[in-house]
């Protein structure tokens, strides 16, 4: 009796081993399962996934594609999802890729606005906002800034008033006309910076405005309205363009034309189609140089600081030069500053 008690026992303590030693197994097994998850949660690259809009006026100009080329990069370097739409200087279509930003779950916008002054964008832009979405503007400004995180621009003004100061040390007296895009913000700051520098010179007077055309900044629309213009027999010897790509549809419709007066051509940007005329072509002057580069650089990491929940300034402005025909050779004619 005493035997089978003894064996009972051990069997009872064997059974308690074995639950014990299968208890840790399983508690171990749980922890080792919980540690991995832990790890993959807050693992870095298990992060999730930015995404990041943006929209500018028009991808038809070189400047445009250059800002968003540095945009992609940046992007896609820190393993994030960009979307990039072309609202082909169309309010409605742009308001429209901001709705599809915010469906998609974007966590910032970089948008170059069609037309600043727009309600219907700026409605755009507040629902945006609402959604939590940062908003960084680049390469131009909003008539109201109240749903805009950060605004990022070069000087423009002071491109217009570079133009202004070669003009005035090349001539003494000049008949000008002005080739503009009226619900670009940026680009009415480039003529207006070159049309108050000419009202404060000594010599004002001799400096008119002769005319003025509405070009949308696109060389296939400057070409022919320039080319009507020639026709109506006002005579004008300088071209304030806006940018280059008007400034290059002004040229070619001068040399269409066949006009042999000289006619000084000034454009903002430093394209590379641009920097190509100056100094080969005669009518071409000067343009007032930005970076696009340091723009889309410039746009993209503020737009990520801004995700991260830093402080970043309000306005940020990056500086504009001259390039000249008389200076093209120490600039490289290839490519984008």
């Amino acid at each position: 009796m005493k035997s089978n008690y003894i064996k009972r026992l051990k069997k009872e303590i064997i059974q308690q081993h074995n639950h014990a030693l299968l208890s840790g197994e399983l508690f171990f097994a749980i922890f080792f399962i919980f540690i991995i998850w832990l790890f993959f949660i807050l693992s870095p690259g298990q992060k999730q996934q930015v995404k990041i809009g943006s929209s500018y006026m028009t991808m038809n100009n070189s400047f445009y594609p250059v800002i968003n080329e540095q945009v992609e990069n940046y992007v896609n370097n820190h393993h994030g999802k960009l979307y990039n739409r072309d609202p082909a200087l169309n309010v409605n279509k742009q308001v429209e890729e901001i709705n599809f930003f915010i469906h998609k779950g974007v966590s910032a916008i970089i948008i170059n606005p069609v037309d600043g002054n727009s309600q219907k964008l700026e409605n755009a832009l507040h629902k945006a906002k609402q959604n939590g979405i940062k908003v960084v503007v680049v390469d131009s400004q909003t008539k109201s800034d109240r749903y805009i995180d950060c605004t990022i621009l070069s000087n423009n003004y002071r491109a217009g008033q570079l133009c202004a100061k070669n003009l005035l040390k090349r001539k003494k007296h000049a008949n000008i006309l002005l080739l503009e895009h009226y619900s670009a913000l940026s680009a009415n700051n480039r003529i207006q910076g070159f049309t108050d520098t000419i009202k404060q010179a000594k010599n004002a007077h001799n400096y008119h405005i002769v005319g003025k055309i509405n070009t949308y900044g696109q060389s296939e629309i400057t070409l022919p309205l320039v080319e009507k213009y020639l026709k109506t027999g006002q005579k004008f010897d300088t071209v304030m363009a806006l940018n280059d790509q008007a400034a290059v549809g002004a040229l070619a419709a001068i040399n269409e034309a066949k006009i042999k007066r000289h006619i000084s051509v000034y454009g903002v940007d430093g394209s590379e189609n641009m920097k190509k005329l100056l100094g080969v072509n005669p009518n071409a002057t000067a343009t007032a140089a930005q970076s696009p580069i340091n723009l889309g650089k410039t746009a993209v990491k503020t737009a990520y600081k801004l995700i991260d929940g830093k402080k970043v300034s309000k306005k940020i402005t990056l500086p504009v030069f001259l390039i000249t025909n008389k200076n093209i050779n120490k600039y490289n004619a290839v490519g984008w500053q």
